[in-house]
């Protein structure tokens, strides 16, 4: 690619960030920094959204993101809640059933969901704000950045040379990124030594809910009911076998009988063949250009977790972009997002490749050694349910970043994903506790007044940055008559949860971050001195023009 001089070029568009690929990522990604009035320019290779068969499952931690973009309830009719996954030995044994009931989050765990419906959901999303604008049709061919910002240059639909100024850019163009590439950023992992070939299909013939994977030596295949009467099927291609010889008909009648009692009788929606990568980028950020979803990182489908991965990508990141954008803080937090998701994704990219392993064994030998092990599980109660309620699954929990923690190395809720239980407003309206904070940071407080041991300063400085205040109690004591503080939303604990968290720890306030993570934990009479450490790790500007006094920062 050949750079160019900013200093010679009149752009033809300008944005305070450039997001490119209009895939799922960089979707949430544009609709966050559009609801919080950031100037953003999305550019997408394609003439249109991507259809073909992808990703399948979408969790509780991708809806909550769906959420704060205000998204949701268009998103969840394209979705199948509380959906099991299945392991079946070759002879139709369930050895593992894995449905998780929790819903700490406010969703449920495992959801089923056709990506391309919900693509589309976020991508009209963007209709609502004025300061988003997406071009499809554009293939970037030039990139340059400076200390200013980052210039780009590509062909148009009609093959006219357009170019772009932003200050960032965010590389969401999947896992051959372009803009990876021209960074010169490693991409090291590996790569599977087989392929498989994903069928959908209309009007589902089985009818079955749930998904079930079959470990079957001879060809392991995956059979998944999705939403609107979908039918996913996914059968390995052995060696020697071409995407054009499985897609004859006689061929795709032969996979299905596998799963169906009559192949001929199936209304096909379309196939296509996958190889598995797990591949990790050598860094997320480069200066001005950062990576997010496959560009940065892709996995292996087995857990579902490509497509979730890349959300919380947009999560963690939209927030800090958005603040840095804005002025609100320094360009050291955009450091924070590579400290805290690289952790992550690596243990989620090795549960991937481990479940694949479980699905399909490199050798026969440890195939029979999964079932013996499957069988013996049956006489564990304690660890079979480890498993089936997918325990095993690694949580995000950041230990450096944009948050404070106490010295000692005591069990701490910080870097963990805050509850989203339902709360009593004092209007008497049941809500999710999420859409009465909004997408900013939260002061909640159990029992007391979230303001009392905070300065005037201290409060300008957090309600600069947007922060809430909220005061919670048990729902029986909002009619008790007594005064809520200026400036504080009361809400009534309907369901105990929120008791059950703050009674786990000593601690009775907790400091959430725009993406509901916990920045910081205290108690009324340290909430000064840590809402200033967190004012620090944040690199938050509204501290800048004064002294506090120090806390312990997490970096």
């Amino acid at each position: 690619m050949n750079k160019l001089n900013p200093e010679q070029l009149k752009a033809d568009y300008t944005a305070d960030v450039v997001v490119i690929g209009a895939g799922p990522v960089g979707l949430a990604i544009a609709n966050y920094l559009g609801q919080a009035g950031v100037e953003v320019l999305q550019i997408e290779k394609l003439d249109q959204l991507i259809d073909y068969p992808r990703a399948i499952g979408i969790d509780d931690e991708s809806l909550r993101t769906v959420q704060a973009i205000g998204l949701v309830d268009q998103v969840l009719p394209h979705t199948t809640p509380w959906h099991a996954m299945r392991f079946l030995t070759p002879k139709g044994r369930c050895f593992a059933d894995i449905q998780p009931a929790t819903d700490e989050f406010g969703w449920s765990r495992r959801n089923a969901f056709i990506q391309p419906q919900v693509d589309a959901v976020l991508h009209r999303g963007l209709s609502r704000f004025a300061n988003v604008q997406t071009l499809f049709s554009r293939d970037v061919v030039g990139l340059d950045q400076d200390e200013h910002g980052v210039s780009l240059r590509m062909n148009g639909p009609d093959g006219r040379c357009e170019t772009v100024r932003a200050r960032y850019l965010v590389a969401c163009d999947g896992g051959n990124s372009l803009i990876r590439r021209t960074m010169d950023i490693s991409f090291e992992g590996k790569t599977a030594p087989n392929q498989w070939i994903v069928i959908d299909i209309a009007n589902d013939p089985l009818g079955t809910p749930n998904v079930y994977l079959c470990c079957d030596p001879v060809r392991p295949y995956v059979s998944a009911a999705l939403p609107h009467a979908v039918r996913r099927f996914e059968f390995m291609v052995m060696p020697g076998e071409t995407e054009e010889e499985l897609g004859k008909p006689e061929n795709m009648r032969k996979l299905l009988a596998k799963v169906l009692p009559d192949p001929s009788r199936v209304e096909l929606i379309r196939k296509r063949v996958y190889t598995h990568n797990a591949r990790l980028a050598g860094r997320f950020r480069c200066k001005r250009v950062l990576l997010a979803g496959d560009a940065a990182h892709i996995m292996p489908v087995w857990q579902g977790q490509g497509y979730n991965s890349g959300m919380r990508d947009a999560s963690n990141l939209g927030w800090k972009l958005a603040l840095v954008v804005k002025g609100l803080a320094g360009e050291a937090l955009l450091d924070t997002y590579e400290q805290e998701r690289r952790n992550h994704v690596k243990a989620m990219i090795d549960l991937s490749v481990l479940a694949g392993h479980v699905l399909a064994p490199p050798k026969r030998w440890q195939g029979t050694l999964r079932d013996a092990i499957s069988w013996t599980l049956n006489y564990l109660p304690s660890v079979k349910r480890y498993f089936l309620e997918m325990r095993f699954k690694p949580m995000p929990q950041y230990t450096e970043g944009a948050l404070v923690t106490e010295k000692g190395g005591k069990a701490t809720p910080v870097g963990r994903m805050f509850i989203q239980p339902k709360v009593v407003t004092e209007a008497g309206e049941i809500r999710l506790l999420d859409d009465v904070i909004g997408s900013n940071f939260a002061f909640i407080a159990w029992g007391s007044n979230p303001l009392w041991g905070l300065s005037a300063d201290q409060v300008e400085a957090w309600r600069a940055l947007g922060a809430r205040f909220i005061q919670v109690i048990p729902d029986v004591q909002l009619k008790s008559g007594n005064e809520v503080a200026d400036g504080v939303i009361r809400v009534g604990d309907s369901t105990g949860r929120l008791k059950e968290w703050f009674g786990r720890f000593p601690v009775s306030i907790a400091l959430l971050r725009p993406d509901r993570f916990v920045g910081a934990v205290a108690i009324p009479q340290t909430i000064g001195h840590v809402s200033d450490g967190l004012l620090r790790a944040l690199d938050a500007q509204p501290l800048a023009s004064r002294q506090a006094p120090s806390a312990t920062k997490v970096a």
